[in-house]
Formats: C-alpha cells, structure tokens, sequence
C-alpha cells in the first residue's frame, strides 16, 4: 500500500494498493496523486533510495528523513492494520480491497475524530478554520 497523509492536517491525500513495491508502482502512484493535489511544494520523507529516485522522476522533491518517523509511522500503521483485518476477514479480491480502501479513507478524512483536532474529523476541522 502506498499513502500521502498531511501530518500537519491529518489528512489523507491518496491511498493505493499495489501488489508490488519500488520505483514504479511509486511513481504511478506519485502521478495519481500530483493529478489530485498539488503537491509540488510538499516535502516527501520517505524510507528508501527506490523512493527518492521515484520522487525525482516525477518531479517532486523527497529526501530521507527519520526525525519526523514517528508521527508518519503512527498515521500510517493505524491505517495498514485496518486494511489487514479487512483482508484477514474477507479475504476478497484486489479490486474489493480497493473499494474498501477508498471507503475508508472517507470515513478516516471526513468522519473519524481525532484527539489532536480537538475530537474533529480532519476535513471538519479544516472547514472550521477556513483553511480550505
């Protein structure tokens, strides 16, 4: 699985499944997310040479950076374990796990409160303080 999360915001910019890992799935997977947001002045850390090289030939800026590891790790294993136990529990297809990705990134962006935006789902908190 591949995922852009703001962690300033808390938001989830995009989420892919992929079967494979490394430079090509990240690059269709940085492609979708430039086509979605504009991202050309967001900064990426990422774990891995693979993804700087990713990075780069799509025109984005990344760098290795394990000092903002543990928010990202936070944000992003939450995410992965609910996708196992949906995959644990109905063991369907690629394209089902995919809608249900989709689905949940929805409930995670515009439903789900969280402690750090004062028990707001991160899209509510940003309409609150006009930031959108």
């Amino acid at each position: 699985m591949y995922a852009a999360i703001d962690v300033d915001l808390k938001v989830v910019l995009h989420a892919r499944l992929s079967e494979h890992r490394g430079r090509d799935p990240a690059e269709t997977f940085l492609d979708e997310l430039k086509e979605k947001h504009r991202v050309g002045d967001a900064e990426f850390l990422v774990d891995g040479m693979g993804y700087l090289t990713a990075l780069a030939r799509t025109d984005l800026i990344g760098h290795l950076d394990y000092s903002e590891r543990n928010i990202v790790e936070k944000l992003f294993q939450m995410y992965t374990m609910r996708i196992e136990r949906f995959h644990e529990t109905w063991n369907g297809s690629q394209a089902s796990a995919e809608r249900w990705l989709t689905a949940y990134t929805a409930y995670y962006n515009h439903h789900r409160d969280h402690q750090a935006l004062e028990n707001q789902a991160p899209l509510n908190a940003l309409e609150l303080e006009d930031s959108i």
